[in-house]
């Protein structure tokens, strides 16, 4: 444990979050302690379950709840997750989440559902009664998760006074994989839910109990083990622990360091906590049109809103991880992971997207293609963090993000891209292809851009792009795909991509998707 006194965040004290209807305070637990962990082992709420470890099934999804206000503070856009009265509340991964980011925050659980049922007469939460009607759980085993997404889902719809469609439903069970019943009977538990007398979340109770952990100094903590965990509440103070602490690994969702963890055992260093600094979560579109996007914005609000300034990208949007990963992790460290295959990159340097980097009190802009130099390796300097995400206005003609995965919801992607025209009548004057899965690094497609630009848009020159792809990527073979399923489908993307943006007879893209969405599959 470091011993210099400037790195020295604060004052020491427990962590303390509210749970079962009561405060309540950890010590000597170690940082990297998951909540699901705790749940089971310690708080013995065996509701919750463990099925992949890894933030794919759904088994542990719990509700955390936060006052709305500070989440406003903070810059989250509440709006966006399900608020209900004072409180935001957002499904998570239990079992990659680490217990010290609970901190002033409430934990809502099965067991919370059972006791709210009792509260109102009823022996089931209208969720798990219609689960039980529908014949949607079968072993049971994942079910708990799948009622608590369905608890969030309800308790959003009823404060809007408004029904999820089907299509919606599906949605929102993203992050729930197990289905031994089939998808079915689970969306008609989902409509089912709102016919039943209602059982709403009391928030007072909570949102009182939150504005005294409010009060409480920032979190230092050290565990048993002489690990710390600070969570600093302002840019400046992130900034100036992150430039004493170098060696300290910076933490947001822990939806990707949560696994170094579960399944690779690695030991961390002390971890600085982004989520409690404010303004660092801020989305806001500045004067001269640019949308700066914090690094510490959740993955769901982050590509919200940028699916609404191009709706092209929600697709991409809905098939990007699951809904309570999409909550818990963040776009910023989505692109400091700097993995080849991550979602985001392709599509913002598509976009043309800049960096704000910040190392103390000096702040640095680079092009995020420039971000990345080799496998896991990025241009960040020591102390150095990702504050934002600068998007510049729409200039191009017309954009596309494609995703090919073994599954259409929740999986890491196989091949990502995205790709901007920008024509001037009909010639290509600018154009932008980014892939992701087909080098060590997400990267631009040089030489098939170069086949395009000054072309005609037609069906000849896309035919050279994809010719030239071979030039500019030599992928690998993996689990996931052939290095020529990749290169192929790569070139298929630059053909669709056509189809769909051709001055002449373009195609909708539902024409050209085989996984044209709507509710009518759902129905059958």
């Amino acid at each position: 444990m470091s011993q210099a006194s400037p790195a020295r965040h604060g004052a020491e004290r427990p962590i303390r979050f509210f749970h079962r209807g009561q405060t309540v305070s950890v010590e000597g637990t170690a940082t990297t302690r998951t909540v699901l962990d705790w749940l089971r082992e310690d708080a013995r709420c065996t509701g919750t379950k463990e099925g992949c470890a890894e933030g794919d099934c759904g088994a542990c999804t719990v509700i955390v709840a936060e006052l709305a206000d500070k989440a406003e503070a903070i810059g989250t856009p509440s709006a966006l997750a399900t608020r209900v009265g004072e409180l935001s509340l957002r499904t998570v991964n239990a079992c990659i989440q680490f217990l010290p980011t609970l901190d002033g925050k409430a934990l809502l659980t099965v067991e919370d559902l059972k006791a709210l049922a009792r509260a109102d007469g009823a022996a089931l939460h209208p969720a798990q009664q219609a689960m039980v009607e529908c014949h949607g759980s079968q072993c049971g085993f994942c079910t708990p998760g799948f009622v608590m997404s369905l608890a969030s889902t309800y308790e959003r719809h009823c404060e809007a006074g408004s029904r999820p469609t089907r299509q919606q439903l599906a949605d929102e069970l993203s992050g729930n994989l197990c289905r031994c019943t089939g998808y079915r009977p689970i969306v008609d538990a989902g409509e089912r839910m709102f016919d039943l007398p209602a059982a709403r979340l009391d928030t007072a109770p909570i949102a009182a109990a939150l504005r005294v952990l409010a009060a409480d100094t920032p979190l230092s903590y050290t565990d048993a083990q002489g690990a710390r965990f600070d969570a600093p509440r302002s840019i400046d103070a992130l900034a100036s622990l992150r430039a004493a602490r170098p060696e300290a690994r910076l933490l947001a969702g822990s939806t990707d360091i949560g696994l170094w963890v579960n399944k690779q055992f690695k030991p961390l260093p002390d971890l600085i906590y982004v989520g409690e600094a404010a303004g660092l979560a801020r989305i806001e579109q500045r004067t001269d049109g640019v949308l700066t996007i914090g690094a510490a914005a959740p993955l769901e609000d982050a590509w919200s809103a940028l699916a609404a300034r191009h709706p092209e990208l929600q697709e991409m949007g809905l098939r990007f991880s699951s809904l309570p990963v999409r909550n818990a992790g963040t776009m910023g460290g989505n692109v400091a992971n700097g993995s080849p295959i991550g979602d985001s990159a392709p599509v913002l340097i598509a976009l043309g997207a800049t960096l704000l980097l910040r190392r103390d009190a000096a702040q640095r802009r680079l092009p995020l293609e420039a971000f990345y130099l080799d496998y896991m390796k990025n241009a960040l300097q020591a102390g150095e963090f990702i504050e934002a995400i600068e998007v510049p206005p729409p200039t191009h003609t017309a954009l596309r993000a494609y995703k090919l995965s073994k599954r259409f919801d929740c999986d890491i992607s196989a091949l990502a891209a995205g790709l901007a025209l920008t024509l001037d009548g009909d010639t290509v004057r600018d154009v932008r292809l980014v892939f992701g899965g087909m080098a060590a690094i997400v990267k631009r497609a040089a030489r098939a851009e170069a086949a395009l630009r000054g072309q005609p848009w037609s069906e000849a020159a896309v035919e050279a792009a994809v010719a030239a792809l071979a030039h500019d990527f030599t992928p690998l073979t993996d689990l996931r795909a052939s290095a020529s399923y990749r290169l192929r489908a790569a070139g298929n993307l630059l053909r669709r991509f056509w189809l769909e943006t051709r001055t002449e007879v373009s195609l909708a893209p539902a024409q050209t998707s085989v996984w044209a969405r709507g509710a009518a599959a759902l129905t059958r």
